[in-house]
């Protein structure tokens, strides 16, 4: 029997490959953790922060990206494109809260569908902000967010393909409408109070006008 030929020629190919899948996985795991820091730093409104975060997700991504370059079947595990799905939530989240236009895909360099369903949990992280703008009362502020919300969410919605296609893309689009609804609702309670202040204080002050 010709086992040790066998051996001799699978052995050394499985072990590139698991030694492949380890790097994948250990990187992929560093880039998932900068971006959640970085998506803190957006929160505490230290874009610097962010950036920095980002930048370092984007070298253990692409130090993933490399390692499984020769192992599609390890490449597309789906370890990597949840990686790749998080770096564009962060990157989208920056862009989407400082005003600044949305990263390209290529650019960034992730895949579209991982793009795509990153850019909808962004939906998710701008309600957080649009919340603490709430807070602060800049509601001027929020209710261009909202706008920028609607916007994505049909975007989203225009993609009408199978799972196979963009996986987990219609979930997160339906998740990103019931966010964007609740935000609605959050923000317009908010604008309806503050206009209830405003003209109490201002009934208030004409009263104490009149009893002067």
């Amino acid at each position: 029997m010709n086992l040790e030929a066998i051996s001799a020629k699978t052995r050394p190919v499985l072990e590139a490959k698991n030694a492949a899948r380890e790097i994948g996985i250990k990187e992929s795991r560093r880039t998932i953790r900068s971006c959640s820091v970085a998506i803190r730093a957006i929160h505490r409104d230290d874009y610097d922060e962010a950036r920095v975060h980002l930048a370092e997700a984007k070298k253990t991504l692409t130090s993933a990206q490399k390692s499984l370059a020769d192992h599609p079947d390890i490449y597309y595990a789906g370890f990597l494109q949840d990686a790749e799905k998080e770096f564009a939530e962060g990157h989208t989240t920056l862009a989407l809260v400082t005003d600044q236009p949305l990263p390209d895909p290529d650019d960034i360099g992730v895949g579209y569908a991982q793009y795509l369903s990153g850019l909808g949990e962004a939906m998710g992280e701008l309600r957080r902000h649009i919340l603490d703008i709430i807070r602060k009362g800049d509601l001027h502020r929020g209710e261009r967010y909202l706008a920028a919300m609607d916007d994505v969410f049909y975007f989203l919605l225009s993609f009408d393909f199978p799972d196979a296609i963009t996986p987990n893309l219609r979930r997160n689009t339906d998740l990103a409408k019931a966010v964007m609804e609740k935000t609605r609702g959050d923000l317009t309670t908010a604008i309806r109070q503050a206009s209830l202040r405003e003209t109490l204080e201002r009934i208030e002050g004409r009263l104490e006008s009149g009893s002067e």
